[in-house]
C-alpha cells in the first residue's frame, strides 16, 4: 500500500487567491523566551491551500461545510492526467476515457508543476474546468471534483463553473498537489476542518494506492 499526501503545506509563502488574506503563522509563546511550551497561532482564509468548497460559497441559499457528507469525501477516486489541456472542456473530458461510474474525479494537469517547482506567487493562467465541462460531469453523476490549483474555474470566469457544480451538491476540492501521482484508481481520504457556518474549509487530503 502506498500513501500519497496530496495536500499543500500551509505557510506564509503559500500563494493565495488575489484579494484573499495571506497566511499568518507564527509562534505566540516561545520556550526560549521562558515559556513552558511553544504555542503557535494562525490566521488565513478558509480557501487557503488544499480546501473544499461548500455550496454556500457561490449560492446564497446553499448548504455549508457542516452539512458535507463524509461518504462523498472518502472512497474510490480516479486521477485523470490531462497534460496538454489549457481548459478542461466537455470535449476534453469526452476524449479522456474516464471509467464508467466514476464518482470522485481528480484532475492532474500542468498546474501540478507549480507545486513541484515551488513556483512563487499566484498564477492566473492555471488550467481549470469550463462551464460545459462542469455540466458534463454533473450529467455523468460525478459527486466530487478535485483540481490541482486554487480554483476549479478559470480565473476570469469563476462563477458559472462553481454554480453548476455546487447547485448539484458536487463537492469541490481545490489546491491539490498531484505532481507525484500517476493516472489511475485510488482511495481518497479528504477531511475538511469542521467549521460551522462556513462556505469552505482547509482540508488534509491523501490518496491510497489500490
Amino acid at each position: 500500500m502506498r500513501i500519497y499526501d496530496i495536500s499543500l503545506p500551509i505557510s506564509p509563502e503559500l500563494p493565495v487567491w488575489p484579494g484573499d488574506p495571506s497566511v499568518v503563522l507564527e509562534r505566540f509563546a516561545r520556550i526560549e523566551d521562558g515559556e513552558t511550551a511553544n504555542v503557535s497561532r494562525i490566521a488565513m482564509g478558509v480557501h487557503t491551500g488544499t480546501h473544499v468548497d461548500a455550496p454556500y460559497h457561490f449560492l446564497a441559499d446553499g448548504s455549508k461545510v457542516e452539512h458535507m457528507q463524509l461518504k462523498i469525501l472518502i472512497g474510490r477516486a480516479y486521477v485523470v492526467h490531462l497534460p496538454e489541456a489549457d481548459v478542461i472542456t466537455a470535449e476534453v473530458l469526452q476524449a479522456a476515457d474516464i471509467p464508467p461510474r466514476t464518482r470522485r474525479l481528480l484532475f492532474k494537469t500542468r498546474n501540478s508543476n507549480h507545486w513541484s517547482n515551488n513556483t512563487a506567487g499566484f498564477q492566473k493562467d492555471f488550467v481549470a474546468l469550463s462551464a460545459d465541462g462542469a455540466n458534463y460531469l454533473v450529467e455523468r453523476g460525478v459527486r466530487l471534483v478535485g483540481v490541482d490549483y486554487l480554483s476549479v474555474a478559470p480565473f476570469d470566469a469563476a462563477v458559472p463553473t462553481h454554480q453548476i457544480l455546487l447547485r448539484s451538491e458536487v463537492i469541490i476540492v481545490e489546491g491539490l498537489n498531484l505532481s507525484q501521482v500517476a493516472q489511475g484508481r485510488y482511495t481518497l481520504y479528504c477531511l475538511p476542518l469542521f467549521l460551522k457556518g462556513a462556505e469552505g474549509a482547509p482540508a488534509r487530503a491523501i490518496l491510497v494506492g489500490v
